[in-house]
C-alpha cells in the first residue's frame, strides 16, 4: 500500500475531486494548509497572472515581498500499490496549469491500516467495495 499525498490549488479541489471520483478513487482526505515552494518570484509571474486571470489568486501574493505563505489544499488517499500511478496521473491532469505553484505528489509507503468499525486490516480495510 502506498499513501498519495498531493499539495494543490486551493480553486482546483472540485475539479480534483471529479478527476479522482472518475478515475475510481472517491476515498480522499482533504485539508486546509498553507505554504510556500522555493520557486523565486519573477516577471513570468506577472505574465502568467496575464494570461490566466483565473488562477490570479494564487498568483498573486507571490508577488509580495517575503516569504509569505500561500494557502493550498493537501490531499492524502492510500491506494493499493498497483493503482499509485493512475492517482498520480489524475492529480496531474486535473491540477497542471503549468504556471508555479501547480503543486507537488508525493508517494510514501504505508505498512497496514485498520477499519476501526470492522478491525480488517491490509488491504480490506482500504477496499471500497467491503465493509
Amino acid at each position: 500500500m502506498k499513501e498519495v499525498l498531493a499539495v494543490i490549488r486551493m480553486n482546483k479541489i472540485n475539479q480534483t475531486k471529479e478527476a479522482l471520483s472518475k478515475a475510481g478513487f472517491p476515498s480522499v482526505t482533504a485539508v486546509k494548509v498553507v505554504g510556500r515552494g522555493r520557486q523565486p518570484v519573477d516577471f513570468q509571474l506577472v505574465k502568467a497572472i496575464n494570461e490566466n486571470p483565473q488562477d490570479s489568486s494564487d498568483l498573486l501574493p507571490l508577488l509580495a515581498k517575503g516569504h509569505r505563505l500561500i494557502p493550498k489544499r493537501m490531499l492524502s488517499l492510500v491506494v493499493p500499490d498497483d493503482n499509485v500511478q493512475q492517482v498520480v496521473d489524475a492529480l496531474i491532469e486535473a491540477n497542471q496549469t503549468g504556471n508555479p505553484g501547480d503543486g507537488k505528489i508525493f508517494v510514501l509507503p504505508v505498512d497496514d491500516s485498520v477499519r476501526v468499525r470492522t478491525q480488517e486490516t491490509g488491504l480490506v480495510a482500504i477496499d471500497e467495495m467491503t465493509g
